[in-house]
């Protein structure tokens, strides 16, 4: 997100929910801690297994939006090439959750974890997050280390 990539600064963490998904709770997925900021061009040079390619499939897979030129790849469809250009995250430090039984522990705590994290009552977790919530230091230490807990976990 243009916004999102515009505000953040090299220390700053972000962390990423599940989709919505008819029957299904969303959850948090995992986070990272970005390590610097470049644009898409410099990506495309840097991350080639990120560039943006279509699968034998047809599906589109890749986030480096650009082409060696520097112009907006066929078959990125966004109407914001512009402001997409810049400001391509670099991160550090992942917390991912892989397996079913992560995903499974995540889908389960991440309302109650929320809840507590944020101080806020809901029964999304729109509801308690919103849209570009900003968390302060303890907040990201807490959620990091319930997603690092779901990581060890047997």
């Amino acid at each position: 997100m243009p916004n999102i990539r515009r505000t953040v600064v090299a220390g700053d963490f972000i962390f990423a929910i599940s989709g919505r998904v008819p029957g299904e709770r969303q959850f948090v997925v995992g986070g990272f801690k970005v390590a610097e900021k470049i644009d898409a061009l410099a990506a495309y040079a840097r991350f080639p297994e990120n560039r943006v390619r279509r699968t034998p499939d047809g599906i589109i897979q890749g986030n480096v939006i650009v082409n060696a030129d520097g112009s907006q790849h066929h078959d990125d469809n966004h109407s914001n090439f512009e402001r997409r250009v810049e400001n391509y995250i670099v991160g550090g430090d992942p917390l991912v959750l892989e397996t079913p039984a992560e995903f499974n522990r995540s889908r389960e705590e991440t309302l109650s974890t929320l809840r507590r994290i944020c101080g806020r009552e809901g029964n999304r977790v729109f509801d308690i997050v919103g849209r570009y919530r900003r968390l302060d230091e303890r907040q990201i230490a807490e959620l990091a280390g319930w997603l690092r807990s779901i990581k060890e976990a047997p």
